[in-house]
């Protein structure tokens, strides 16, 4: 059934996916993914996700969103958006340093959080401390950095008014432009099409 075409699952079975059906197309960090007449989820809360996007599909917008108001849902998130959680990531280093510089990070996303301003908070080499944190959390610092400027501008776009102009300064991004690329890669639409849908 998975032979060719794209399927997801929870994060922590991707790789055993992927193993034991090597033809099929396993994208990790994603919510649902839909291939054909074939859909896949992530996990629990994904699937209702996929689901509503199925009574989209199938009857309109104004049906999924009753559904999504009585499942005290908010927001149908698109299939593309990664699985990842910034703040559950931040938990989960065990090395002070790292948890320390994490906490940082998502603090003060507006600052300078290249490399080396970060391996100089932690007294590491840039190579050792992006070593020690890809060996705790499983991503580099670049992404994580990108992820957590994501997060809060998500959650700007969705409870105020602020501008794209602003919401950009205000997490650390160089330009609406810039977060808008951003915004693209991790939560797989643009800020102006994320906003518009939450409003809905």
């Amino acid at each position: 059934m998975l032979d060719g075409l794209r399927a997801t699952t929870h994060w922590q079975h991707a790789a055993e996916l992927a193993e034991r059906f090597p033809a099929a197309k396993v994208l990790p960090d994603q919510i649902y993914v839909e291939d054909g007449s074939l859909y896949t989820s992530a996990g629990v809360s994904a699937g209702i996700d996929l689901a509503l996007k199925l009574i989209e599909d199938d009857h309109g917008r104004e049906l999924s969103l009753l559904v999504a108001r009585r499942l005290v849902v908010f927001l149908k998130r698109p299939g593309g958006q990664s699985q990842f959680s910034v703040h559950l990531a931040a938990q989960i280093a065990t090395e002070d340093r790292i948890q320390s510089v994490q906490n940082w990070i998502l603090d003060h996303l507006a600052l300078d959080l290249t490399l080396k301003a970060l391996a100089g908070r932690t007294a590491m080499s840039v190579r050792n401390f992006t070593r020690v944190f890809q060996s705790e959390t499983g991503i580099t610092p670049a992404q994580f950095v990108e992820m957590s400027r994501v997060d809060a501008a998500r959650r700007l776009l969705e409870d105020t008014d602020t501008s794209l102009q602003r919401v950009a300064s205000r997490c650390g991004f160089a330009s609406p432009d810039t977060m808008r690329r951003a915004f693209v890669r991790q939560v797989g639409t643009a800020p102006s099409d994320y906003r518009e849908r939450f409003r809905r």
